[in-house]
């Protein structure tokens, strides 16, 4: 029986959608194998739980500032003494609770879907403590610092336009643009007509996100969207979000490809993989409201790359939808079904683990 460790994060659903979906990938495969999936905060320790979840929820949970955080970023990840140095207080806090948990569980095969425990596993192979082999998702575009990781043995991208980048920062090593990092849906074929006749919606439709936690500026861009079209408010966990009038508010739904399939363009303020689940729909992503931190980075390769439009203040998201809107939907999801499948080679790599035994 094949067992799998896959570590997540309980800090927004861009960690947790890809590892249930590596999870059903792995058991749609193999039934009879054993997926442990693990929230990262649980094992990383105290330190690395205040930081990434109570002071994160604290900060941008309730609206406040995000100077902090774009700070943190300045230092810890783009400057390279401060990240070498909160890599060691990382390695030091954590790698050892992280090698623990692993000896007890006695997996074949080890996922990350969160950067900091992705770093961790990095540093524990390439200092040989640890004898499994290593896998890291990695679902945001750009500044992939602690997404990529030297000793890694496998890097799974959801974008192949990462692949630069990971490479230069993880060197040598397998790095694979996949599919099942997200929900399968997003595969499907879908009706918008039908899906905004579902939510009692009439083209044309914007949908607005602020991410699982509904940050940024979702009201700003909801006012300006709904000059020039119906608006879908994608709330998430934001029970504040919930009181807008005047558009359509869906909270947290379990099967979000069906319910962004209605929307024409996405206005959404934290990258990552909601933005690569509209191009798979044909919507026409726009990343606005939230430029901070990694975010910033990402709307850089958003521009450089066209997988996104950016706009950095109302006027330049008025122009967007304006655009975005003209253009005719052309769904991603032919080319992306053609990739090979995350839970295919995380299979493959682990039974080269089972071979070799799980000692730490």
């Amino acid at each position: 029986m094949t067992r799998v460790v896959v570590f997540s994060a309980s800090v927004g659903e861009g960690h947790e959608v890809p590892a249930r979906a590596i999870e059903r990938g792995i058991l749609a495969r193999e039934p009879a194998a054993e997926v442990d999936v693990v929230d990262s905060l649980d094992v990383l320790g105290p330190v690395v739980h205040r930081v990434a979840e109570d002071e994160m929820r604290r900060t941008f949970g309730s609206g406040g500032s995000s100077r902090l955080f774009d700070l943190e970023y300045r230092l810890f990840a783009r400057t390279a003494p401060f990240r070498a140095l909160g890599q060691g207080v990382l390695h030091r806090a954590s790698g050892g609770r992280v090698l623990r948990d692993l000896e007890r569980r006695a997996p074949d095969v080890v996922v990350s879907t969160y950067p900091a425990l992705t770093e961790v596993l990095g540093h524990l192979r390439r200092t040989r403590r640890l004898h499994v082999p290593t896998v890291a998702a990695v679902t945001d575009l750009a500044s992939l610092w602690y997404w990529a990781s030297r000793g890694i043995d496998l890097h799974l991208l959801t974008h192949p336009e990462s692949e630069e980048e990971v490479r230069r920062i993880a060197g040598p090593g397998r790095i694979v643009a996949v599919r099942g990092l997200h929900d399968e849906r997003f595969l499907d074929p879908h009706d918008p007509a039908a899906a905004r006749a579902a939510l009692g919606l009439e083209a044309p439709v914007v949908a607005v996100s602020g991410g699982g936690w509904g940050v940024g500026d979702v009201r700003g861009a909801a006012r300006i969207a709904a000059e020039q079209a119906n608006v879908l408010v994608l709330a998430g966990r934001n029970e504040r979000l919930r009181e807008l009038e005047g558009v359509r508010v869906v909270p947290f739904v379990e099967d979000f490809a069906s319910v962004l399939a209605a929307a024409d363009v996405l206005v959404h303020s934290t990258a990552g993989l909601t933005i690569l689940e509209a191009l798979l729909l044909g919507v026409h992503p726009i990343s606005y409201g939230w430029g901070v931190a990694h975010i910033r980075a990402n709307n850089e390769a958003f521009a450089r790359t066209g997988l996104a439009r950016v706009a950095a203040t109302p006027d330049e998201l008025r122009t967007a939808v304006a655009a975005a809107l003209a253009e005719p939907r052309r769904p991603h999801a032919p080319r992306h079904a053609a990739l090979p499948h995350a839970a295919d080679l995380i299979l493959e790599l682990a039974t080269r683990g089972s071979s070799r035994g799980s000692s730490g």
